[in-house]
C-alpha cells in the first residue's frame, strides 16, 4: 500500500471521527466525509464500503483499540506488582476514552441504529482487545502467584465492561456524585477487583489472618546493647537483623563484596531469590547506630584478618549458618519479654524493621522493591504502621493538652 493510499485512508478517518462526534452517526453521510476529507464518496466506499463500516474503523483504530496488543506486553514486562499493573491498564484505557468523549456518547447513543453485521464485527474487535487483557492479566497475576475464581478472559471482560461503564457515565451525566474523580474510582476499582476475583488463600485470608508482632524500641534497644557486649561479630549480626530487614537465610548468603558504602549510603546486594538491593539504616527506632562508613558491621568487617568471602563467620572461623545466627539470638534476647510475654523471635527483627519503614513515609510499593515481597505479603505491615501512627499522634494530641491545660 503506497504512502498516498495510506493518506487519503486516514484524511478519511478523521473526517468521520470528526462528524461522527459533532452531529452523531446518524445525521452524517458519506457525502460529508468526502468534502471534509477531500476525497470522491466512491473512495470512501473502496476502503471501507458502507458507513457503517467506515464507523467500524473510526473505532477499531481509536486510541482505546491502537497498538493495545504491543502497549500491554510492554507493561506486563515491567516489574510493577500486580496492583499498580492493575491500576496502570485501567488508567491507560480511560485516558484513551476521554480522548474521544464525543465519539463514544454518539456511538452509545445511536448503536440500536446500526446493521446486524456491523454490530457483530464491532462485537469482533471488542473481543480481540479483551483477549489482549486476559493475557496481560494471565501473565501479571501469574508472576504475583495470584490464584483466581474465574479465568483470566472473564476477569477482563468484568474489568472492561466496568471502565466502559465509568466512561459513559462520565461522559452523559454531570453532578452524579458516585465518585470524587478518576483516582478515586480506579482505587477502588482495583480494590474490588483484587479481593473479589483472588482466592482467599493468596490475597484476602493473608490479609486478615497473618499477624504482624514488631518490637517496642527499648527492647530492641537493649537487644543490641547485649550483642555489642557479646563481640563484634554479633553486634554486626543483630545490627544487619534491625538496620537492614534481612533473613537468616538471606544473612548467611551475603559475601563481603556484598557491601556497597560511601559517605552517602551502605546498601547491600541480596542474591537470594528477588535480586535486589536493601539500604542499611544509620537510624534504628529512634537512635543513630554510627554513620554509613562507621557502623557495627564495617567494624565487624574492618577486624577481620581472614581471606574468607563470606560476610559473617562462625566461631571457628568459617561461613556461618542458619543454625547458628538461630543460637545466637537465642542467647542475646534469654530472659526478655515482648509486651505478649513471649521471648523475643528472630522473625520479629525483619517484622520490626519493615513497620519502621513504612512509618518512616516507604510505600508498598517501594518496600516490594527492597523486601521482594508482594503487596498481599506486605498489607499486614501497611496495618500495623497506620496502627503505629494513630497511637503516636494520640499521645502527641494528649501532650498538647497538658501543655494547654498548663499554660491556662
Amino acid at each position: 500500500m503506497s504512502n498516498q493510499v495510506i493518506s487519503t485512508r486516514q484524511r478519511i478517518i478523521n473526517a468521520a471521527r470528526s462528524l461522527f462526534a459533532t452531529q452523531g452517526v446518524t445525521e452524517t453521510t458519506t457525502k460529508q466525509v468526502a468534502e471534509l476529507a477531500e476525497v470522491n464518496e466512491v473512495t470512501i466506499f473502496r476502503h471501507f464500503g458502507n458507513k457503517h463500516g467506515l464507523l467500524l474503523a473510526v473505532i477499531s483504530e481509536s486510541p482505546v483499540f491502537q497498538e493495545l496488543d504491543e502497549s500491554l506486553k510492554i507493561q506486563a514486562s515491567q516489574p510493577a506488582s500486580v496492583h499498580q499493573a492493575l491500576k496502570n491498564y485501567c488508567e491507560d484505557r480511560l485516558q484513551a476514552l476521554e480522548k474521544v468523549p464525543d465519539l463514544v456518547r454518539s456511538v452509545v447513543g445511536e448503536a440500536g441504529n446500526y446493521p446486524l453485521e456491523n454490530r457483530q464485527a464491532l462485537g469482533r474487535s471488542l473481543t480481540q482487545a479483551n483477549h489482549y487483557v486476559a493475557e496481560y492479566l494471565a501473565t501479571v497475576m501469574e508472576r504475583e502467584q495470584l490464584h483466581t475464581h474465574l479465568p483470566a478472559d472473564k476477569l477482563a471482560s468484568l474489568l472492561n465492561s466496568m471502565l466502559v461503564g465509568y466512561a459513559v457515565i462520565e461522559f452523559t451525566s454531570e453532578f452524579h456524585q458516585l465518585w470524587v474523580d478518576r483516582d478515586e474510582f480506579l482505587e477502588n476499582l482495583v480494590a474490588l477487583f483484587l479481593k473479589g476475583a483472588t482466592n482467599s488463600t493468596s490475597l484476602g485470608e493473608s490479609i486478615s489472618t497473618e499477624k504482624v508482632i514488631d518490637l517496642p524500641a527499648n527492647l530492641v534497644h537493649l537487644i543490641l546493647q547485649r550483642a555489642k557486649k557479646s563481640g563484634l561479630r554479633d553486634y554486626a549480626l543483630i545490627y544487619i537483623l534491625f538496620a537492614a530487614g534481612l533473613s537468616a537465610s538471606e544473612i548467611v548468603n551475603l559475601e563481603r563484596s556484598h557491601q556497597i558504602n560511601n559517605a552517602n549510603q551502605h546498601l547491600l546486594q541480596i542474591t537470594q531469590g528477588t535480586p535486589r538491593q536493601v539500604p542499611v539504616n544509620q537510624w534504628i527506632m529512634g537512635k543513630r547506630y554510627g554513620s554509613y562508613t562507621r557502623n557495627p558491621l564495617t567494624q565487624w568487617l574492618k577486624s577481620r584478618k581472614d581471606e574468607h568471602t563470606a560476610l559473617f563467620l562462625n566461631n571457628e572461623g568459617m561461613p556461618i549458618s542458619e543454625e547458628e545466627i538461630q543460637r545466637i539470638w537465642q542467647i542475646l534476647t534469654e530472659g526478655l519479654l515482648t509486651p505478649e510475654g513471649q521471648q523475643p523471635a528472630i522473625e520479629q527483627a525483619q517484622q520490626t524493621w519493615c513497620v519502621e519503614m513504612l512509618m518512616k513515609g516507604m510505600n508498598l510499593e517501594q518496600m516490594s522493591l527492597i523486601t521482594g515481597w508482594n503487596l498481599s505479603k506486605l498489607q499486614p505491615y501497611a496495618r500495623r504502621s497506620k496502627e503505629k501512627l494513630a497511637l503516636e499522634q494520640a499521645i502527641r494530641l494528649d501532650h498538647k493538652s497538658k501543655q494547654v491545660n498548663r499554660e491556662s
